[in-house]
């Protein structure tokens, strides 16, 4: 049997996948939690072999919970399965330790393939998260890449600067709080010798940079 932990503030979302899970005798739900904090504690105790973890939850959310887990218990092995599909809840995810990512809607079938891949294992990733890790694996990393100075991290939080989103947005999709995000584009604004966020939009923009999150 696979040990299950469920992580999601949604109680119909988690209604749906406890329906999936019992018609599957492979499968076995050990735990349900409503958010991050709730998550770490019932991983902690119950020691499920796969997590299935939203991202947005209240308080801690779904990615620093997913970091925390594998700090203190990095044989556990963490499937994120949220509706966004964006390049950087991708990255945040996988960068925390997720062994996969899915977007809610996924069939049973995938689910349970997911579901069992992670057990074993093995990584699984959605689509969309698939074409875009192969789109930057594909990217040529020369020097005509746009503000070399800035780290990964903080290039992919350009990207959604210069795409128009809010801070707290940022923070939504990356799995970051609300400070963390300020403390990066002060950062940025740094590094790029910006006197304004305004300033620093402009110059992403007429580097290309923002289209792709829009």
């Amino acid at each position: 049997m696979i040990r299950i932990l469920l992580a999601d503030d949604h109680p119909i979302f988690r209604y749906g996948l406890r329906a999936v899970l019992a018609s599957d005798p492979e499968t076995e739900l050990v735990g349900e939690a409503g958010s991050g904090e709730e998550a770490v504690e019932l991983t902690r105790r119950l020691r499920p072999d796969v997590v299935l973890m939203d991202i947005t939850m209240p308080g801690l959310n779904g990615v620093e919970a997913t970091r925390r887990i594998l700090a203190e218990l990095p044989g556990t092995n963490i499937l994120i399965v949220t509706m966004y599909d964006d390049s950087a809840s991708v990255l945040a995810a996988l960068r925390a330790g997720a062994r996969g990512y899915l977007i809610k809607g996924t069939d049973r079938e995938e689910l349970l393939r997911a579901v069992r891949a992670a057990a074993a294992g093995h990584a699984i990733l959605s689509p969309v998260a698939a074409q875009y890790l192969t789109s930057q694996i594909a990217r040529p990393r020369s020097g005509r890449q746009p503000f070399p100075e800035l780290t990964p991290r903080e290039h992919d939080i350009l990207e959604l600067v210069a795409a128009g989103y809010t801070n707290p947005a940022i923070a939504e999709r990356a799995g970051l709080t609300a400070k963390t995000v300020r403390n990066y584009i002060s950062t940025i604004l740094a590094k790029l010798n910006a006197t304004s966020r305004a300033e620093a939009i402009d110059r992403a923009r007429a580097a290309g940079l923002g289209d792709s999150q829009r």
